[in-house]
């Protein structure tokens, strides 16, 4: 190798390129943020718009860069008071200024040396070379645009100097040269063009080497479509041949970056546009196909305006300025049209390119050219889109806005997912493809080099021994990657002994191999080179109008997927040179990707709501209710054509929705459901996705919202209105509940989610007294409905609960009930009513109506209490019928004892008729564990403790089972016990209490509500309820006294067998009035008893009495209704 003055193996371009552009876009990073800072009021820095510096500042400014401390001390004295903190606060913006200073010192001296070493560049021929060599121009050039565009770094720059200097003493070191280069780059593509004059000739000749690769790309798409582009079943025979071309990293460079290339070199070395017609030819194409280019991030520099404005002071450039002018008329008339086409262009394509790929991932090796353009075109267009919508600058804007852009999205995303899943693939095909053909081919080219010296040959044969035993896990790829660049640079110096420009076939066989490298270790890499759209991060009112877009419209909703895929992508636009950014871009990556996922789910959750609505409509028309005019219309409809009047239309029958006499005929259910398959097969694309190191579950926002959706759904079809008590019948609320869950199973077909989860989370959440989120559910609802409402007016006497029916009934009253009782209590409609609530909201409800009964018990206490001494008189005296009457005639509260009791008789028959339903639902669900469970309880032997025979009840009566003892109650009534009164007062008082109701029975025959109905099995006046209250009452009191209940009981029939059979010798019609009705109540008392039975009765009250007395009341009833 020959040694001249420069040795250009020694100076390592390469290198020195590939690390100055890094550091470049670090520091572009750095000054982006200061300006976006700057122009933050909120995170400006405070001394910039502190009123006690501003005439400090302006004076600075004013005399920037020169420095006047002495003669200056009024204005600059509140400065002296902060200086230490500027100095604190402000370094970190003053040094990165000094660090852009060091980096265009290093960037010129780095174009100095390429200058003398008389580079040759070529981009189909060095790629890598001319491509970094070019960026770092494009690099250096936006860096002084985006400083120059910060109105702050005088103020900022002078600011700490001067408190250095108040600080030290004098200035700092780099100040004056820094703020000599703040002054020079004031216009600095200005100051730039005179400083490119030397680099003219590298600059022009790298610049014309896209000749061949510029107009190539930036063609129309119908040109491509003849071309059939990036089409892998265009030509089936040569499917499995490799995507070859001499230019291979050429086919997937940006044309973004190359119209940047082009745009600022011509600006730079402007002289040639007038010599060189090639150049010219280029810089038009690029001026015509954008009128705005990317700068860094969102910053745009306006072409058209910033070259003429440029172009306008220089003498002879006349031409010059009118072809920029056309170029921006043609831009502006035609330039969305054709990328709109070419985006339309570009959804087919990479849509087949997917469809063939997911189905033969094999090609992935042949062809992975075609995906990395395919990514390459893709990204332009979009970016293109994004910043030109972002700047219109014509009237009509109708090419600026695109509803289909998240489908080419989406695309692309499937594709670098086909990479990254099928990478081993692709890395296998290199690994063979670079040691069985590049090594051959490689060898072959350095064997038949006329010219080869010793230095390069040894290379050469390096090479061609390593690709011979590649492995890609040994980091010799990247190694031999980067000493093909090294190589590549030093053979493109002029005085090369092998030099590159008189072997273009090796440089061009050297990219090839550099591409087939990448294959093998850099796919994520060649990712984010081709398809990061991070830049959406900084467009974030833009991306969220597209994701609105994307949504709005159905055909589109699939594919809403990629907007929360692409917040994965805001990661890589950072750079570690500005670390602290990091936080502000991952947070906004976060909230972005929860935000988009989150409406999604809103939105499929509002289709499913619709459909639901819909469903539960059509499920209303099956009720029964609806069949009653159906049938009347039948019966009537003979007579209606005998009498010749036209009759009413005929209503439409439930299921004519789903008749169609034609296809094309579509429902708004069928859109609804068209719409919700689209948007669930966006949510259900990928069960995750990773962003900034969180995973977000699509799914999971969906049934998040599912849950919250159908919460409020059920409560809101209960249809509670406080004010006027109103609520739907629970037959009613199921059959809509059932509706709604039929439309939330099907959703399973579409989204991979357990919806079994949402049902047991949301319902079991309905069975209890509040939800998760604090709100009343259907149990808390219906629980006090009827409490407040059924039962009230029961107690009122405007509803009898009639044993016949199992049901609550309403009767005739002055004022009508706004509802019908039957139809909130009979038997179907308590299953209905249980089959929402289930155990647990039985046990809420049971809970409630026991303390209502605990409440009257404690009234009912109170009461006997006050009339303690003639009750423990009367209840050792039920054998003297004269002292009895007189002892009677002393108690007082004989009616409230006795309403009492039947509101209490009343409430546990609504908890029987409640808990027969609950054990009829539970049968059907759960038969062999009821089962079991009756097997349990009836097979306790009497001997057990009662504890555990409590425990017993309490399993027997969630199951809805019948127990002689209520444990419910017995828990009820044990919490009202009075700490002042000892166990055996509270004893006697219990068996006081059933002496009373004992011996008040009696002054019922007088109520003219008391006559017994055989009908309805039972009295209006509903004191058939009192045989329940008696018994459940007695077993609760004397369980929690540990008292015997039969012997009470015993004791209370004998009292009330006595006082009934006074009545028998009254002559009082009045007061005998209803004499045989009553005498039924001792013998139901005992049919509801499990502790007394009929021989008993028999010994107290003679059995013929009773069958006189329901001989009486039915043959009163038979009169009655004669």
């Amino acid at each position: 190798m020959s040694r001249g003055v420069i040795q250009p193996s020694q100076q390592k371009l390469a290198e020195k390129l590939t690390i100055l552009n890094d550091r470049g876009i670090g520091m572009l990073t750095r000054v982006y943020n200061i300006k976006k800072a700057c122009g933050d009021p909120k995170a400006k820095p405070s001394y910039l718009v502190d009123k006690n510096l501003e005439s400090a500042v302006k004076f600075i400014v004013r005399k920037f860069p020169a420095v006047e401390t002495r003669n200056n001390n009024q204005q600059l004295a509140q400065l002296q008071k902060e200086k230490s903190e500027i100095l604190k606060n402000l370094a970190l913006y003053y040094f990165t200024f000094v660090d852009v200073m060091e980096f265009k010192d290093h960037v010129c001296e780095l174009l100095n040396t390429i200058d003398a070493c008389q580079v040759f560049f070529d981009i189909t021929v060095n790629f890598d070379l001319t491509k970094n060599y070019l960026d770092l121009v494009v690099t250096y050039t936006t860096l002084m645009i985006i400083l120059s565009r910060i109105e702050e770094r005088k103020a900022i720059i002078g600011l700490y100097n001067y408190a250095h200097e108040m600080t030290h003493g004098a200035s700092d070191r780099e100040y004056p040269r820094l703020g000599q280069m703040i002054v020079d780059y004031e216009n600095p593509l200005k100051k730039m063009m005179e400083e490119f004059v030397p680099h003219g000739k590298s600059l022009s000749d790298a610049l014309i080497s896209l000749q061949v690769v510029y107009p190539r790309r930036n063609l129309s798409a119908d040109q491509w479509r003849n071309a059939q582009l990036l089409s892998l079943i265009s030509a089936p025979s040569t499917m499995l041949n490799p995507a070859q071309s001499d230019t291979m990293p050429c086919e997937y460079l940006s044309l973004d970056t190359m119209e940047k290339w082009i745009v600022f070199g011509f600006i730079l070395c402007h002289a040639v546009l007038n010599s060189d017609q090639a150049a010219l030819s280029l810089w038009k194409l690029a001026l015509q196909s954008s009128t705005c280019l990317c700068l860094f991030r969102d910053e745009v520099f306006h072409i058209h305006k910033a070259a003429e404005d440029l172009f306008v002071n220089i003498r002879g450039y006349n031409k010059r300025i009118n072809d920029i002018r056309e170029c921006k008329e043609q831009a502006l008339s035609h330039a969305g049209s054709m990328h709109r086409e070419r985006r339309k262009f570009l959804r087919s394509a990479l849509k087949e390119l997917a469809t063939v790929l997911a189905d033969q991932p094999g090609l992935l090796g042949p062809k992975a050219l075609f995906v990395f353009m395919a990514l390459s075109f893709a990204r332009d267009e979009i970016i293109w889109l994004l910043r030109h919508a972002d700047n219109i600058q014509k009237k009509s804007t109708d090419d600026f806005i695109d509803k289909h852009i998240a489908e080419l999205i989406f695309y692309m995303e499937e594709l670098r997912a086909h990479v990254r899943k099928y990478g081993p693939v692709m890395q296998r095909y290199y690994v063979q493809y670079l040691s069985g053909f590049d090594a051959v081919v490689l060898n072959e080219m350095v064997q038949n080099l006329s010219v080869c010296p010793e230095d390069e040959s040894i290379i050469m044969s390096s090479f061609v021994n390593t690709m011979t035993s590649l492995s890609p896990q040994l980091g010799e790829v990247l190694a031999s990657r980067f000493l093909f660049s090294s190589v590549q640079a030093y053979t493109s110096v002029s005085k090369a002994s092998l030099g590159i420009a008189d072997h273009k076939e090796l440089g061009k066989m050297m990219n090839t191999i550099i591409f087939h490298t990448k294959m093998v270790d850099s796919l994520v890499e060649m990712l984010v080179e081709t398809s990061d759209l991070s830049i959406f991060c900084f467009y974030s009112r833009a991306f969220e109008k597209m994701f609105q877009q994307c949504l709005e419209l159905p055909s589109q909703s699939r594919h809403s997927i990629c907007f929360p895929l692409l917040c994965a992508h805001f990661m890589s636009c950072t750079h570690e040179l500005c670390p602290e950014e990091r936080h502000h871009i991952g947070d906004r990556s976060l909230s972005l990707c929860n935000m988009f996922l989150d409406e999604m789910a809103k939105q499929a959750r509002n289709l499913i709501t619709d459909i639901c609505t819909e469903q539960c409509t059509l499920s209303d028309q099956l009720l029964p209710k609806h069949c009653a005019k159906t049938i009347s219309q039948a019966v009537n409809k003979k007579s209606k054509k005998a009498t010749g009047k036209k009759g009413e239309p005929e209503r439409e029958k439930p299921g004519v929705e789903s008749m169609r006499k034609n296809r094309l005929l579509v429902t708004n259910l069928d859109k609804l459901h068209t719409a919700l398959s689209e948007l669930c097969f966006s949510i259900n694309y990928v069960p995750n996705l990773v962003v900034w190191e969180h995973t977000f579950t699509p799914r999971e926002y969906l049934t998040s919202h599912l849950e919250i959706r159908f919460t409020k759904s059920i409560v809101g079809m209960t249809m509670y209105n406080q004010a006027t008590q109103e609520i739907a019948k629970p037959s009613e609320l199921l059959t809509s509940v059932r509706a709604y869950m039929t439309v939330l199973q099907s959703i399973e077909n579409y989204v991979t989610i357990d919806i079994t989860r949402v049902f047991n989370n949301v319902l079991l959440q309905q069975t209890q007294h509040l939800d998760s989120h604090g709100e009343p559910t259907i149990t808390s609802l219906y629980t006090n409905w009827y409490l407040e409402t059924l039962l009230r007016q029961v107690s009122n006497g405007h509803i009898a609960y009639f044993p016949a029916m199992k049901a609550f009934v309403n009767l005739p009253t002055e004022n009508e009930l706004t509802f019908n009782a039957e139809e909130y209590s009979d038997i179907s409609v308590n299953k209905s009513f249980l089959g929402l609530l289930g155990p647990y909201g039985m046990k809420f409800l049971s809970e409630s109506l026991m303390w209502h009964i605990a409440s009257q018990v404690s009234e009912l206490k109170k009461l006997v209490v006050e009339n303690m001494e003639v009750l423990t008189q009367m209840r050792t005296s039920f054998d003297k019928p004269d002292h009895m009457a007189a002892l009677f005639k002393k108690l007082t509260s004989v009616d409230s004892v006795l309403k009492r009791m039947t509101i209490i008789g009343v409430i546990l028959s609504f908890r029987s008729l409640a808990q027969e339903a609950l054990r009829d639902v539970l049968s059907c669900h759960i038969p062999f564990l009821v089962s079991s469970v009756e097997d349990f309880k009836d097979h306790i032997p009497r001997e057990t403790d009662m504890k555990v025979a409590m425990n017993v009840y309490e399993l027997s009566s969630a199951a809805g089972l019948p127990c002689e003892i209520d444990p419910a109650l017995v828990v009820a009534l044990s919490s009202q016990k009075s700490e002042n009164i000892s166990p055996e007062e509270e004893y006697k008082i219990a068996c006081l209490l059933m002496v009373f109701v004992a011996v008040s029975l009696p002054t019922l025959a007088s109520n003219v509500m008391s006559q017994y109905s055989p009908a309805i099995e039972g009295h209006c006046n509903n004191i058939h309820c009192l045989a329940k209250a008696i018994n459940q009452i007695a077993a609760a009191l004397f369980t929690i006294h540990k008292g015997s209940i039969e012997d009470r009981l015993k004791e209370f029939l004998a009292l009330a067998s006595s006082s009934l059979l006074k009545i028998g010798q009254e002559t009082d019609k009045m007061t005998t009035r209803n004499r045989e009705s009553v005498y039924l109540l001792l013998d139901m008392i005992v049919q509801e008893s499990p502790f007394l039975t009929m021989d008993l009765l028999e010994s107290c009250f003679p059995y013929v009495l009773l069958r006189n007395a329901y001989h009486a009341v039915y043959k009163q009833s038979i009169s009655a209704s004669a």
